[in-house]
């Protein structure tokens, strides 16, 4: 009897698919990138079905959104229930008790032993966006200092704030200005025969020079740092960087963000990141799996810092809907009653381990890294030479793609792996998962697939 999750009716894209495609070629922007050209019909759990009767395992997650899986009964029941009461009404306009609620069970999660509030929107852009009107609010201060490689959003302010230039900036200018980026840790990408330590140390005093050569401090508003590098390709960096900075703008009045909106709501563990560096934020910015694909994003902060702006100065429309927050709060609930925090740590050491099973066989992996259930692998052509393996990557993706898996790259060359698989994956998902990722690599990088196939 065949037990696998994935079932390929057609070929990948099938012909309805293939059809829609047209039509979406002909009225949909470029612009707008699909990684898979399936169209999806039903998502359950880690799978999903596409409108020709194919089914696929997801190890991509919405880009990190579907940390409880998709359309979780909890979410679901949440939001049907709210839907029959009432769909919106604007927060400006007729409060709700779910925002309170909402804000009231964030702020006590959040760490730091002081009073917090907490404000909500509709995207990660939007957070981030909004974390620094606050900071510049609060701070009489314009500058913003982000780190290289990192990814904060795609309006005017984040998309400055971030990194990388093609596909996000380029073309796009002019951009916001204050704004400076800093160095950010890439251990895999020292010098050669640097220890880690003394990399780290050299990378906090090219942040200390940083802030004498090209920004002084006593003009930067905030710090915003993502604890795990998500776009930028999975980078964790060590806990002494991130006790630095966060000391450094302690003694000059710079507010430190912690940019949660991938890394937050148990993916690596925890339901902050930041937690594991031992670093209390004057900030977190929120979205992606708060609203386990509802739209909803959120900044959480010490009460004098957001209660700087004045009345009427933030928010918007739909900023903080009804619907979102009682998915977040079905979230948080799922999150606590099913012990995702720990799943995760389990399910990223299996992860890892699968990753260095891999690495044994193709000697394409350069790194394997990553901070709970945030996992990913930097593919090289030549692990001495470390030269990005882009377009292997690229073909990588493809081949799990028409396989049945569903998969994303990253990093600043492209050439990253990255798996932001549910949380809530079952051990056979899993399992089967990454024996289509075992086969997805023999195919890319020409070896045998039949010691791969016997097990499925």
């Amino acid at each position: 009897m065949d037990d696998r999750f994935v079932k390929q009716e057609t070929a990948i894209p099938g012909p309805r698919s293939l059809a829609i495609l047209e039509r979406r070629n002909k009225y949909v922007p470029r612009g707008i990138s699909n990684n898979c050209h399936s169209f999806v019909k039903k998502a359950q759990g880690a799978v999903v079905e596409d409108v020709d009767g194919n089914f696929y395992i997801d190890f991509a997650g919405a880009i990190g959104t579907i940390n409880v899986g998709h359309s979780h009964p909890k979410v679901v029941d949440a939001v049907q229930e709210q839907a029959s009461q009432f769909i919106h009404t604007g927060f400006n306009v007729m409060m709700y008790e779910s925002y309170i609620d909402l804000a009231e069970k964030l702020c006590e999660l959040a760490p730091g032993n002081f009073a917090k509030k907490a404000a909500f929107f509709n995207s990660g852009a939007e957070a981030v966006e909004n974390a620094v009107k606050i900071a510049r609010k609060y701070t009489k201060r314009q500058g913003i200092i982000s780190f290289t490689r990192g990814f904060h959003g795609r309006t005017l302010m984040t998309m400055t704030m971030t990194s990388k230039v093609k596909p996000y900036k380029f073309g796009f200018g002019p951009f916001a200005p204050e704004v400076y980026k800093a160095p950010y840790p890439y251990v895999y990408r020292r010098l050669d025969g640097m220890s880690e330590e003394q990399y780290s140390q050299m990378i906090i005093e090219q942040f200390e020079q940083f802030l004498l050569a090209e920004a002084a401090p006593e003009t930067i508003a905030a710090v915003v740092m993502e604890p795990v590098q998500g776009e930028g390709g999975f980078i964790v960096p060590d806990i002494a960087f991130v006790r630095k900075v966060k000391e450094i703008c302690t003694k000059y009045g710079i507010l430190f963000v912690a940019d949660e909106i991938q890394t937050g709501f148990a993916r690596t563990g925890k339901y902050f990141a930041i937690d594991h560096f031992g670093v209390v934020p004057d900030l977190i910015t929120i979205s992606k799996s708060m609203g386990a694909g509802v739209p909803i994003s959120g900044v959480i902060g010490r009460t004098d810092i957001m209660d700087a702006a004045e009345t009427g100065e933030i928010g918007g429309t739909y900023s903080g809907s009804p619907l979102g927050c009682q998915a977040a709060l079905a979230v948080l609930d799922i999150i606590e009653s099913e012990k995702l925090n720990e799943r995760a740590q389990m399910l990223g050491s299996r992860v890892i381990e699968k990753m260095k099973q891999l690495s044994m066989r193709f000697d394409c992996i350069g790194d394997i890294r990553g901070l709970g259930a945030m996992c990913a692998m930097e593919i090289v052509k030549d692990k001495q030479t470390k030269t990005p393996d882009k377009e292997g990557v690229a073909k990588i993706v493809k081949a799990a793609g028409e396989r049945g898996l569903l998969l994303l790259s990253a990093g600043l060359y492209g050439n990253v792996v990255r798996l932001l698989m549910p949380i809530t994956i079952s051990e056979k998902q899993f399992e089967e998962g990454f024996q289509i990722l075992e086969e997805a690599f023999a195919v890319v990088y020409h070896k045998s697939e039949t010691i791969f196939l016997a097990g499925r």
